[in-house]
């Protein structure tokens, strides 16, 4: 196994006794906040992003193509952590879908009553619902560094017209399938973020992750209420954990301690069930 890529959470591996036009995608159990990378790992986290990420590719499929192959051929040490999927050549762009308006997306808005240049109405607070979703992309920044809210405008200067078209309209769908399915289990998205690249053919993949804790915010419909920081089923209990730390979000990072580690287990494990419907089981049990 050659690594070719290591990222804040995810590895890339080249099997070359398999095929060589397969990549291997592994999830680690680390964790991130603020593009940074703590230094304690979150035990089955890997595994449960991998095995929602598979859940939501399925679903979506008929909307966009995505780089799963399968998670055949695994090695030992990466059981349930693994798929085996598509190269693909990824472009420069975080596509975020907002439903709600929180995090980095309320700071901006409270500075200039808009997100990414989206205007916004008068008077929303903390966890407001917004009239409609919206896309607002970020830069995709190295490991160590911090992403910055894009205009669709920049975006067409980045990736061109057409694929800034595509790009925003794929965004948003898959956050409206993955929104109304997750509502079934009590789940509101208030936000996610997508990756997306391009296959050999120069068609537009969705690749990394999709509808993870990681990469989205998820509220229990049954408390939602705005005007404050909502329970969630994600890594914003980590960001709130960490605000009381004389921190300057700057690598290194904080070792968390084991009480923290074991909510956010439970949290990503309880999202799981919600969505699934089934029981998250560890791989490794």
């Amino acid at each position: 196994m050659k690594l070719v890529h290591s990222g804040k959470v995810r590895e890339l591996y080249l099997d070359e006794s398999v095929d060589p036009a397969e990549l291997l995608l592994v999830a680690s159990d680390r964790l991130s906040i603020y593009d940074v990378v703590l230094p304690t790992p979150v035990p089955d986290k890997g595994a449960i992003l991998t095995a929602l990420s598979l859940y939501w590719f399925d679903r979506t499929s008929d909307l966009v193509g995505n780089h799963v192959l399968g998670t055949h051929d695994v090695p030992a040490e990466f059981a349930g952590r693994a798929v085996r999927c598509r190269p693909l050549e990824m472009l420069p762009v975080e596509c975020i879908a907002r439903g709600y308006l929180t995090g980095l997306g309320l700071q901006e808005y409270g500075r200039d009553g808009t997100v990414s240049g989206v205007r916004l109405p008068d008077g929303l607070v903390e966890g407001s619902q917004l009239p409609e979703p919206i896309f607002t992309p970020t830069t995709k920044a190295p490991v160590g560094s911090h992403d910055e809210f894009m205009t669709f405008d920049e975006v067409v200067a980045t990736v061109g017209g057409d694929t800034a078209e595509q790009l925003r309209s794929l965004t948003l769908e898959v956050y409206r399938r993955g929104a109304a399915a997750a509502a079934a289990g009590g789940i509101l998205v208030a936000d996610t973020k997508l990756e997306f690249g391009r296959d050999t053919d120069g068609g537009i993949v969705l690749g990394d992750e999709v509808l993870t804790p990681d990469s989205s915010r998820f509220w229990p419909a049954d408390s939602y209420e705005p005007g404050h920081v909502q329970f969630s089923f994600d890594k914003q209990y980590v960001r709130d954990w960490s605000a009381g730390l004389d921190w300057d979000r700057t690598a290194p990072g904080p070792e968390v301690p084991e009480e923290v580690v074991q909510v956010v287990r439970e949290r990503y494990a309880e999202v799981y069930r919600r969505i699934t419907g089934t029981s998250w089981t560890s791989p490794t049990s």
